[in-house]
């Protein structure tokens, strides 16, 4: 088995800057910049940064000297062909800049042309196709990004794809003339990719001071969240939600063993399809989600184990000290128990398997579908926003980083070419699948139904054996009262005592796996993709196929959404001990 390599993720900052910046201001807008970078690198140091830059003429070039200057590499986006871009540089000075910033980029990604229909107003001419490059450009930057560093003076604008617009994109997901996306559910959900960090500058033009109430060289954070407050420091729900992006980087570096043991490869057999660019990069992370999830699901079922059993042995601890003149050690031993069941809760806690199990199980499946859209020309090959925008939208902002991680494999993807026809028939095989031969989802989620309705069934079986067995033993107590003799009347006393508790913790003990609840769940999806797998087989055509792949992978994000959320609300806890 290939083993997996160390991670490529890192911290992408965007920016969006005006290109007419004041000459006395840019020393200390310099400052500011190199201060910017300085404090992201201090607190999240496990997080490699790159900036994510068009490498316009003024406030964008500045910004890429500074991250140049600090190690940072550079991604170049470019809105269009170099060649028609240049024409756009208004000096040989600025020109000869961005050859030499191109050069130094590790990434240089070429938009496709922007499609007139895309927009709700498409005036024709070059200049209306040109400003729909640079509108696209933006959004592009806006939708990959964690941060958005915008050298801006603050104020609204109207020019399509300006800086005005780009940061107005980046707080509700809306320019002016411009359709990001199709689906006006997203309009109304919380966005957690709208964090901007705002250094304030004037425009070397008429009127070209900052906005009233903003001064020169002020750098402050804000988001569409709290009201667009201004602050000093980044908002804590950011911070933790770049913290969560940094320990799943931490923990792919520090498990890389683990995970090239308890995973594999979606591209193991490709019948001999070229793979597209990006595909690989997905595969790898999907395999790092992949098999952190399986790791830490086994720490939490063990832990889970664990702590019923302990709460048995003490309620038994309890019962034998109880009917019997015992030791004093016998408390000893129970508060030992007990004590042990708090250490393994604090260790769980402190260490977040529960935490990590769903977040790793979330953006496994997200990258899952991530990829199988990809490879069969689900999402728009010259598409440039980001097509899974509303997976785990209404979630809690912390989740955002699970979207951040899906937003950088996204960037790898190959835009305006459109990958071989032939994989989407490889698609239908290995993510849907056949039952009887055990392969893909279809498969997995049938027989994950009857295992688990099979164990259930178990469960019950056997705790409401205990409990009528508790029930038997007190009639049978009763019966023998003055048969039975002390001992025998111990025995029965504690056995009637023990036979309920063990059936009431081992009911607890299914309801916190929520094991009826996953049965509902495998069998909903269970019978989705055996729907989908009927839709395709009655079908040759591509573009229905592709429709269809669309829908499944919809319902397998929403599905995860709902599995990630359910769980959430039963994390491990002592006090049922």
């Amino acid at each position: 088995m290939e083993k997996i390599s160390d991670p490529n993720l890192s911290l992408c900052v965007g920016i969006t800057a005006h290109r007419d910046l004041v000459a006395e201001e840019m020393p200390g807008i310099e400052r500011q910049v190199r201060i910017f970078f300085q404090g992201l690198d201090r607190d999240f140091p496990d997080l490699p940064l790159q900036l994510l830059t068009p490498l316009a003429e003024g406030g964008d070039q500045l910004a890429a000297r500074v991250a140049l200057s600090l190690g940072i590499p550079l991604i170049a986006v470019l809105p269009m062909e170099q060649l028609d871009y240049e024409r756009d540089f208004t000096s040989e000075a600025a020109l000869a800049e961005f050859r030499k910033l191109l050069s130094s980029a590790i990434q240089v990604i070429t938009l496709p042309r922007a499609r007139a229909d895309e927009y709700s107003s498409s005036p024709g001419g070059s200049q209306a196709e040109r400003e729909r490059q640079y509108a696209q450009v933006g959004v592009y930057v806006s939708n990959h990004c964690q941060v958005l560093l915008t050298l801006w003076d603050g104020k609204t604008s109207k020019e399509l794809g300006g800086t005005g617009q780009v940061v107005h994109y980046h707080l509700t997901a809306v320019m002016e003339g411009f359709q990001a996306d199709s689906s006006s559910a997203s309009l109304l959900a919380d966005n957690e990719n709208d964090l901007v960090h705002h250094i304030v500058c004037s425009r070397n033009r008429a009127g070209g001071d900052p906005e009233p109430g903003l001064e020169v060289m002020d750098a402050e954070w804000f988001s569409s969240r709290l009201e667009g407050a201004r602050t000093k420091a980044m908002p804590d729900a950011y911070h933790i939600m770049l913290s969560r992006l940094q320990e799943f980087s931490r923990d792919w570096r520090q498990k890389k063993a683990i995970i090239d043991v308890r995973s594999s490869s979606l591209l193991d057999v490709t019948a001999g399809l070229e793979i597209p660019p990006g595909a690989r990069g997905t595969d790898r992370f999907f395999r790092a989600a992949d098999g952190l999830a399986v790791h830490y699901q086994g720490r939490v079922n063990s832990s889970l184990r664990a702590t019923h059993a302990l709460a048995i042995l003490m309620g038994l601890v309890f019962l034998i000290y109880s009917e019997y003149e015992s030791s004093k050690y016998m408390v000893l031993g129970f508060l030992a128990l007990f004590f042990s069941g708090v250490a393994m809760h604090i260790i769980g806690e402190s260490r977040e398997w529960h935490r990590k199990y769903l977040d790793y199980r979330a953006l496994a499946e997200g990258l899952r579908v991530q990829l199988y859209w990809n490879l069969a020309g689900v999402v728009d090959s010259g598409s440039v926003g980001f097509a899974y925008d509303n997976f785990l939208q209404k979630q809690d902002v912390d989740l955002g980083w699970i979207r951040h991680v899906m937003r950088q494999v996204s960037m790898q993807r190959d835009r305006g070419n459109s990958p071989d026809p032939g994989w989407v028939s490889w698609v239908i095989e290995n993510w849907i699948g056949d039952p009887s031969s055990g392969s893909g989802q279809l498969a997995y989620y049938s027989s994950k139904q009857l295992h688990n309705t099979s164990r259930f069934r178990r469960t019950r079986m056997l705790g409401s054996l205990c409990l009528w067995a508790g029930i038997f033993i007190a009639v049978m107590l009763f019966l023998l009262d003055s048969g039975a003799d002390d001992e025998q009347r111990h025995m029965l006393l504690i056995l009637m005592g023990a036979l309920p508790l063990v059936a009431g913790i081992w009911d607890a003990y299914s309801h916190k796996k929520a094991e009826k609840e996953l049965i509902k769940q495998y069998g909903f999806m269970s019978g989705v993709f055996s729907k989908a797998s009927k839709l395709l087989d009655d079908s040759d055509d591509l573009v229905f196929q592709r429709h269809v792949l669309k829908a499944l992978g919809q319902a397998a994000l929403d599905e995860g959404a709902e599995w990630l959320l359910m769980h959430r609300e039963r994390p491990l806890e002592h006090g049922h001990l």
